[in-house]
């Protein structure tokens, strides 16, 4: 025999089976006319089916290493016109296909239920410290009357006459490699297995009804705008009495008439008098907590920040608080009577600031007008 399987295959001559079907395998891939449509592609083909055949086969290969024909027995070899009787079809088809195409048996009516998101709005205060809510669902459940089956009461699903409960129906055409059989579901039974003959009244066969229902959400502290909080479980039933899906509560935080929040700090902004700046004064601030007096000390500048250590909000999920930040505004007055006039002149003169020097000293350029001149050659 001037055939050499074992180099056809590219494997040793003491290879195992397993060793000759993964090197087949990946043959049958790389050379299959699907693939590589080239006339000598298409004998390689025939070549390494041929070589498969005998060497899978323990009788023939003991035949072929004894140097007798293989094919004596009438089997063989896979001609141009079809495939012999031995011919690796199903090897072909593993090799494309996985062996798990193999029967895929009936699917489930019980699938989980979709996953629904709520939103809900809080108050500032709400979100700093954290508050229980009660939550409306519209949702789906289980049906009490048929427990999730979908059959009527006193009934049940019968098996499928039509593809016998497997969930699926086989169908065999013919190729250029022979017969192959499909298989598809079922178009009886959806690929269920089973029919439903006598469904449930209550929920027309799917299992679940549709009902309202309340549950009490504690919503931890420190929760911000666009926060989610997951309920595991909380969803509505899948259809056939699935498990039920999650809910998720989305936070909606309302804005505050006061504070602005930045993370876990908050701000605001208090108006004070001239007067107050200079010479400090004592203000009563609402914070989440309650009214707290601040202490304006003499010489405060408009822009100044005065912090409120821990006054802030609760951290999610961790301990301590953020701050309360205030900050200050000073208001100039833009009217005066005459009397409030003289005393701010007064107070001028004896400061020293009836012509108040501004930014550069009299005589001193700007930067600007050092640069025209520089350009002006002076």
């Amino acid at each position: 025999m001037s055939n050499d399987y074992y180099a056809t295959l590219g494997v040793r001559r003491d290879a195992s089976q397993e060793e000759i079907k993964k090197a087949y395998r990946r043959l049958a891939r790389e050379l299959h006319p699907d693939v590589n449509p080239d006339p000598e592609t298409q004998e390689r083909f025939k070549e390494i089916n041929q070589a498969y055949e005998v060497l899978s086969d323990a009788g023939k290969r003991r035949m072929y290493d004894m140097g007798a024909d293989p094919f004596a027995s009438g089997g063989g070899p896979a001609g141009a016109g079809g495939f012999g009787a031995g011919f690796p079809f199903s090897d072909i088809m593993d090799a494309f296909f996985g062996s798990a195409g193999a029967a895929r048996g009936p699917r489930s009516r019980a699938r989980r239920g979709r996953n629904a998101t709520i939103r809900v709005e809080l108050d500032l205060a709400e979100s700093a410290f954290g508050t229980t809510r009660e939550i409306v669902v519209d949702t789906a459940v289980v049906c009490e009357v048929c427990q999730g089956s979908g059959a009527a009461s006193g009934t049940h699903p019968d098996t499928c006459d039509m593809c016998h409960g497997r969930g699926e129906v086989s169908q065999v055409t013919r190729s250029f490699l022979g017969q192959v059989m499909t298989s598809r579901p079922c178009p009886q039974c959806g690929g269920y297995g089973s029919v439903i003959r006598h469904p449930c009244m209550e929920c027309s066969g799917e299992g679940r009804v549709r009902t309202r229902r309340t549950i009490k959400v504690r919503i931890p502290a420190g929760v911000e705008d666009g926060t989610h909080i997951q309920l595991a479980g909380e969803g509505e039933v899948g259809p056939g009495g699935g498990p039920p899906g999650d809910l998720f509560l989305e936070i909606v935080e309302r804005p505050h008439q006061i504070f602005e929040r930045r993370g876990d700090d908050l701000h605001c902004t208090v108006q004070i008098p001239m007067t107050a700046a200079a010479l400090g004064t004592v203000l009563s601030i609402d914070t989440l907590d309650g009214a707290e007096a601040i202490d304006v000390r003499p010489g405060t500048q408009a822009g100044q920040v005065i912090p409120l250590y821990g006054k802030g909000i609760q951290r999610l999920n961790e301990t301590g608080r953020g701050d309360l930040l205030i900050h200050v505004n000073v208001e100039t007055p833009t009217k005066l009577d005459p009397q409030q006039e003289e005393l701010l002149r007064e107070l001028s003169k004896l400061r020293g600031e009836e012509r108040p020097p501004g930014k550069f000293s009299p005589g001193q350029q700007g930067f600007f007008s050092r640069l025209r001149d520089a350009f002006n050659g002076r």
